[in-house]
């Protein structure tokens, strides 16, 4: 039976902060790092265990990876990274404080920033020290200067279903750890939610959910590990 373990990185230096992050590349702070360590923890105590492993390219999400599997003695394990992946890029808004942000453009105008479907944020600068489409692991790649969770689904879904999905229905055993936006995307996709509730979908960091999945890869189950009694 196909098995498919989401998980969002253990919290950032810039969760810590209050500040939106995005395709910036943030490393986790400690607290994150114990977080993704229980994770792993909690996975091996639980009896899971994998046979591939997906992530992003951005360091948060590629070191909680790589805790949980030191702590499942499975560092060997093959490792597909992917900016599709990546989380939703904030534009304008990336390296800002939340707060003050609320306090500059009105609190009704950020959580729409935030949390509706299809409403990106105000675009990146292109002179912006937050600018990353120079960077080499986006060669090739049409940087976008903002996204909508809308236009995180449209390269994070298609990226499940090619590379992804298959895997699964070989029955393989997958852990993917990722970003808040990006496993949205998926979770949406795979439970059937729709538009509205999904910006809603609040994903804790570093907190497995796990799916059990039928041979073609209906859910036959989706919970959090930690809800559930072992």
């Amino acid at each position: 039976m196909p098995t498919l373990v989401l998980l969002r990185h253990g919290q950032s230096q810039w969760n810590l902060e209050n500040r939106f992050t995005g395709w910036w590349d943030v490393d986790l702070s400690e607290k994150g790092v114990e977080e993704a360590r229980a994770a792993g923890r909690l996975l091996r105590e639980r009896g899971f265990d994998f046979d591939l492993c997906f992530t992003s390219v951005l360091t948060r999400a590629i070191r909680t990876l790589h805790l949980v599997l030191h702590e499942l003695d499975r560092l060997w394990l093959p490792v597909a990274k992917d900016w599709r992946l990546n989380e939703r890029h904030y534009g304008g808004l990336t390296g800002l404080d939340k707060q003050q942000m609320i306090e500059k453009a009105g609190a009704e105008q950020v959580q729409i920033w935030r949390r509706s479907f299809d409403v990106p944020p105000p675009p990146l600068a292109g002179d912006s020290p937050c600018d990353v489409s120079r960077d080499r692991r986006y060669r090739g790649i049409d940087v976008p200067t903002a996204e909508s969770l809308k236009d995180t689904i449209a390269r994070a879904l298609p990226y499940y279903e090619a590379e992804i999905a298959p895997v699964l229905r070989r029955g393989k055993r997958v852990i993917v750890s990722a970003h808040g936006n990006s496993l949205r995307a998926l979770v949406k996709h795979l439970s059937g939610i729709g538009d509205d509730e999904i910006v809603g979908l609040e994903i804790p960091t570093g907190q497995p959910i796990v799916y059990d999945l039928a041979d073609d890869l209906a859910v036959r189950d989706r919970y959090y590990l930690s809800e559930r009694p072992a």
